[in-house]
């Protein structure tokens, strides 16, 4: 009988509806939800809640095991998702990508100043081959695009309505975080990566 961790690895394309598929389920419920507003943030953020539950036990069951990174964002969706939907007020779940975004930038940015490689045990060694040159320059380029997204979302969510929150989460910060990992691609195959491995870059979860 298998167990979890004789399983194969995940394949890219689970690996991003993993990632992913919580936020759009997320935006869906919103869309399809009725007035008044605080409906619309309770439905929503419970639906966001359960798909990233789900995500967490298909990863476990496809690969045996949940990334780094999944752990501490589904756990951040379910404290904030949880009092939110408590307490009847959005700016817990508003406030939960700022949280994220900067937890990451300080963490890389401790791993930089210690001299340990946190981005490489984050990502699970997903871009073999590259130099230790090339993981310096990743993990200064991830935490300033972190520390950035922090700003944007605090500058998004504070002036502009829920629905607005809501649908750039899902069409301006994936595709960000796409075209912030993609352009980071000619650097990175200067230092070793491995051309295969290009194109399918490894993603950070959603804020």
């Amino acid at each position: 009988m298998t167990t979890p961790t004789q399983r194969d690895p995940i394949s890219p394309g689970l690996r991003m509806a993993l990632d992913f598929g919580p936020l759009a389920t997320f935006f869906i419920a919103n869309a399809l939800a009725p007035e008044p507003k605080i409906l619309k943030v309770l439905i929503a953020t419970s639906a966001f809640m359960i798909a990233t539950v789900a995500a967490m036990l298909i990863s476990w069951m496809k690969a045996g095991r949940i990334s780094p990174m999944l752990w501490i964002t589904g756990a951040l969706v379910v404290v904030f998702g949880g009092l939110t939907v408590w307490f009847h007020d959005e700016t817990f779940i508003k406030v939960k990508p700022t949280i994220v975004y900067t937890m990451f930038a300080v963490i890389l940015g401790y791993g930089l100043a210690t001299g340990r490689p946190l981005l490489r045990m984050l990502l699970e060694s997903a871009y073999p081959g590259l130099d230790d040159t090339g993981w310096g320059k990743l993990t200064v380029n991830w935490a300033l695009f972190f520390l950035g997204m922090a700003v944007l979302n605090e500058a998004v969510w504070r002036t502009q309505s829920w629905d607005f929150w809501v649908a750039f989460k899902l069409w301006g910060a994936v595709p960000l975080t796409l075209l912030f990992a993609v352009a980071n691609i000619p650097m990175l195959l200067k230092h070793g990566l491995r051309e295969p491995d290009a194109k399918a870059p490894p993603l950070p979860p959603e804020g």
